[in-house]
């Protein structure tokens, strides 16, 4: 019940929406960009060899994917601060060491041997743990913004927007900014953006917390206990939440793959590094296309079904660069404009289908774990992405790619990292098409059942 003194708190609104792009901004800022350049900046500026990167995304993300359970388990467990909040008081917490750990990760240190290791090893851990302490309450967070599946929708749409305007227009100068004329990287330049990637990333997080409202309160019973156990049973009988799980995984092996591969394949196999540039910036106008054409898909075939039928599409472009090595640059990039059909549906879907996902167990449970449950499904992402990072590093040093400024690859090697690269976005679709196609099973009809129950439940709990 509110009390006097304390002030009402608007309908879900456009505010809400706008903060929440400012949310999924916030993190992108630091985490796409060491997503796409940190395996770049190591290998050309700090000299350190592509096999023990490999290692190091190896042990640091299966490191991160257990913490992200723990971690989530937070804002269920324990309140910061005294607004009520569930989710915001942890990002607030958590923001100001991810803007620092970006920077850590692309400063060249006067270290060598041992030292140098183990700086490059302490920034990239410290930066896995504080996004995951930013992240998963972020994500949490639609499920108390509002419970009604339309404002969710919106949420969903509007956080694509958040990574897709900083993919397209911040990363998108990343290679101006920081390749010289002759190709080579600038290591000065990958700190100075680094540096302006943190200011912007905490800005944009105190926009979120201050836009986007918590309206949801949970109500629990007096000495009422958080057991981790029954949330773990849960999820493993959530067939939905298995499904996009698998099918996320897939995504992130382009999200994180494709984005780390981009600096190789256009400098290696092309030498056109500015065409980083135009792929990369390509995704704002395809997604102003796209973004009003969504809503209309869904409403009309359903989000499960626009998912598999963008997929299908993006996977079949995918197999022609497989199968055929282009050599023109120019059709090259846009085939792979034409494969970011598939990603950019489910990336503006994917978190509308989660939300339907953590209700689905508070429906077939009676059991509300928002940050608990959400955390399980950032395993996935983590997984996704370990096995992205760890896979292109190590795929690099087996086709023979050698690491250093300067260095002239070998023609073998060059065509190892066109197939690499290639390679990646094929599996991506297909692992979408088998997560949301064949496991996941919550289609139109037996959504709106569960709303409808759903609705008479919360207003039971709340009476």
């Amino acid at each position: 019940m509110m009390s006097s003194n304390q002030k009402p708190i608007p309908k879900f609104g456009v505010k809400d929406q706008i903060g929440y792009v400012f949310g999924d901004m916030a993190g992108s800022f630091v985490n796409l960009f060491v997503d796409a350049y940190f395996l770049t900046f190591c290998t050309y500026a700090l000299g350190i060899e592509a096999g023990w990167m490999a290692s190091l995304f190896l042990v640091a993300r299966l490191w991160d994917a257990v913490n992200d359970p723990i971690i989530g388990t937070f804002p269920d467990r324990w309140r910061l601060g005294k607004s009520g909040n569930k989710f915001t008081p942890w990002i607030k917490l958590f923001m100001i060491p991810l803007a620092l750990s970006g920077v850590l990760c692309f400063s060249k240190v006067p270290f060598e041997g041992v030292m140098l290791h183990a700086w490059v090893a302490f920034a990239y851990i410290l930066f896995g743990m504080s996004y995951t302490g930013t992240s998963m309450p972020f994500g949490a967070m639609a499920n108390v913004v509002s419970t009604d599946p339309v404002d969710r929708s919106k949420l969903s749409r509007a956080r694509s927007i958040g990574g897709g305007l900083v993919g397209a227009v911040a990363l998108g100068m990343v290679p101006v900014f920081c390749f010289d004329k002759d190709e080579n990287i600038l290591p000065e330049r990958f700190t100075l953006l680094a540096i302006i990637f943190g200011v912007l990333c905490v800005i944009s997080y105190l926009l979120l917390c201050t836009m986007t409202k918590e309206r949801v309160r949970e109500v629990k019973k007096e000495g009422e206990k958080f057991e981790y156990k029954k949330v773990i049973k849960a999820a493993l009988k959530n067939r939905p939440l298995i499904g996009v799980m698998i099918a996320t995984i897939g995504s992130m092996l382009t999200i994180t793959g494709s984005s780390q591969t981009y600096s190789y394949i256009y400098k290696e196999v092309y030498h056109n590094t500015d065409m980083i540039t135009i792929s990369t910036m390509a995704a704002m106008p395809f997604m102003i296309v796209v973004f009003p054409l969504i809503p209309k898909m869904v409403r009309k075939f359903g989000k499960r079904n626009v998912i598999l039928i963008t997929s299908a599409v993006s996977f079949a472009f995918s197999m022609v660069k497989l199968i055929f090595f282009i050599d023109n640059v120019v059709l090259y990039t846009v085939l792979n404009i034409c494969t970011m059909i598939g990603q950019t549906a489910f990336t503006m879907l994917i978190w509308a289908l989660v939300s339907d996902c953590l209700d689905y167990s508070e429906w077939k449970t009676g059991v509300r774990s928002d940050g608990s449950m959400y955390s399980l499904y950032t395993f996935s992402r983590k997984i996704g992405s370990t096995v992205a990072s760890t896979g292109i590093a190590a795929s690099l040093g087996l086709v023979g790619y050698v690491s250093g400024l300067n260095v002239v690859q070998t023609p073998e090697a060059v065509k190892g990292i066109y197939y690499v690269c290639n390679a990646i976005p094929a599996i991506c679709y297909a692992l979408q098409l088998i997560g949301i196609g064949l496991i996941f099973n919550l289609d139109k009809k037996k959504t709106d059942e569960m709303y409808s129950e759903m609705e008479k439940i919360r207003e039971a709990k709340n009476a």
